[in-house]
């Protein structure tokens, strides 16, 4: 226990203040769960929980008084809580509770507790721990369930009977993968046993409650390893079902393909290693997933998975709808990514100004993201290999440095509006204001034109010419 510093941990003077108010007030006050659980592990935090033996709103009406006249107080009365942002702190304050569950419900019958009674319903051993506040006993840990044990040891575990914890919320299913994926920590035997035993229980459980776990898990420094707990205890099944018929190798005779749900799931750490961004993860977990509607066994060529890109891509908003994910640019993002993965692959082979032009164009300002997911999806065993295919990659991205500078592709803008047009020849709008945009873009984007307006305004006259068009003094 000599390695965890108790008073480091309530150094800050605000823990101190609440103490106070508390003795005032007569109120047993602790600091607890997470905010305990990772200033022992050294992890900043600035969400504070508090629990007091009485009223947590009273408590935190008369702090936020004792802090100064511009600290406000938002008070819950209906869930019993309120909360004080106070400088880089989001302090929130509970009566200590005590609850207990009917089997044809999972709303809780909530009663006035102790401290005893507020830990054992809490999830996992690691968040049970409490420091007090008072005077007279400031800093003292109560860890009744051996939370800081489990942190030496890593370990994930309830504090009471894991099939009652689950059964009660079966969202801490996901909350204890979360917590092994986000601290590098071993869920205890029995505990990841009743989360097998219960899986089917998480189909009672909001959709938006289980995404916002899902997507912790997807930012956690390894994704894969919370991904391979979900699938292997058989929650991943109830609410991603796409993601888990990747699985598995299909053999015609010596011929398989690789099983591309491990493959994802590397693809995944690999842009984790380079991004912390949300969607560039999500776009890795699908940027595959229509492999198993796309899969064909050719005689010449072995297993093919022709068109799972267009296909997954197409598959990207109901995958988003159904999981409560956001229908905006974001999907957009995740969308373009899938449908383009493949573009830069051909082109490790052999580039070409006018292959460049056209993927500039194609994924504007995301092409960044679409290089680092291209990048990560090279996962090939063969070191050698894979050393290739990312030298090859590094003169892509210097020849497309070159191509936008020259050609200012990225953010294409066409050098003649359709106004022009309209206005130089006299024209009513129509289709053919269209055609002759058109042709100026796919002239530019095979180089036959520079992305100049003289270049571009000339190209059109010449163009207009073969259709009997001329322009109008």
């Amino acid at each position: 226990m000599s390695q965890f510093n108790f008073a480091a941990v309530l150094s800050d003077p605000v823990f101190s203040r609440v103490g106070e108010v508390a003795d005032n007030l007569g109120l047993e006050t602790y600091v607890v769960g997470g905010f305990v659980r990772d200033a022992l592990m050294g992890r900043a935090s600035k969400d504070v929980d508090f629990v007091c033996v009485g009223s947590g709103i009273d408590l935190a009406t008369a702090v936020a008084k004792s802090l100064g006249p511009d600290v406000h107080v938002h008070v819950y009365k209906n869930f019993g809580t309120a909360q004080i942002p106070f400088q880089e702190f989001n302090l929130e304050f509970v009566g200590a509770r005590k609850e207990s569950y009917r089997n044809d419900s999972r709303k809780p019958i909530v009663e006035d507790g102790t401290l005893q009674d507020d830990q054992r319903r809490r999830d996992f051993t690691i968040n049970a721990m409490a420091f007090c506040l008072n005077r007279n006993r400031f800093g003292e840990l109560v860890d009744p369930f051996g939370g800081i044990t489990d942190i030496k040891k890593k370990i994930i575990r309830t504090p009471t009977n894991p099939k009652i914890t689950f059964s009660d919320d079966p969202l801490r299913m996901m909350r204890a993968i979360r917590f092994a994926a986000q601290l590098g920590f071993d869920i205890e035997p029995d505990t990841y046993a009743a989360i097998v035993e219960m899986a089917d229980r998480i189909t009672i459980v909001s959709q938006e409650r289980i995404t916002d776990e899902l997507n912790k898990i997807i930012l956690s420094p390894a994704p894969s390893y919370g991904f391979k707990l979900l699938f292997h205890s058989g929650l991943l099944n109830r609410f991603f079902p796409e993601l888990v018929l990747l699985h598995g190798v299909e053999y015609v005779g010596n011929k398989a393909h690789k099983d591309n749900f491990f493959h994802t799931l590397q693809v995944l750490d690999n842009v984790a290693d380079v991004s912390d961004d949300l969607w560039l993860r999500w776009a890795a977990i699908l940027h595959d997933i229509a492999k198993p509607q796309t899969k064909r066994y050719d005689k010449e060529h072995g297993w093919t998975f022709h068109g799972h890109e267009d296909k997954g891509a197409r598959m990207v908003p109901g995958i988003f709808r159904r999981l409560k994910l956001p229908m905006d640019e974001k999907m957009k993002f995740v969308q373009k990514l899938v449908r383009l993965h493949l573009r830069p692959i051909p082109l490790a082979k052999e580039v070409t100004d006018s292959a460049i032009r056209r993927l500039l164009f194609d994924a504007g300002n995301d092409i960044d993201a679409l290089m680092k997911l291209c990048r990560a999806d090279i996962t090939s065993k063969n070191i050698d290999k894979v050393g290739r295919f990312l030298k090859n990659f590094d003169l892509v991205e210097r020849k497309m440095a070159e191509v936008e500078e020259k050609d200012r592709i990225r953010n294409f803008q066409p050098p003649v509006t359709g106004d022009e047009i309209i206005r130089i020849f006299n024209l009513t709008p129509g289709p053919i204001i269209k055609e002759i945009k058109e042709e100026i873009k796919e002239a530019i984007l095979d180089g036959t034109i520079r992305n100049d307006k003289n270049e571009a305004m000339a190209f059109m006259l010449k163009k207009a010419r073969e259709r009997g068009l001329e322009p109008v003094p």
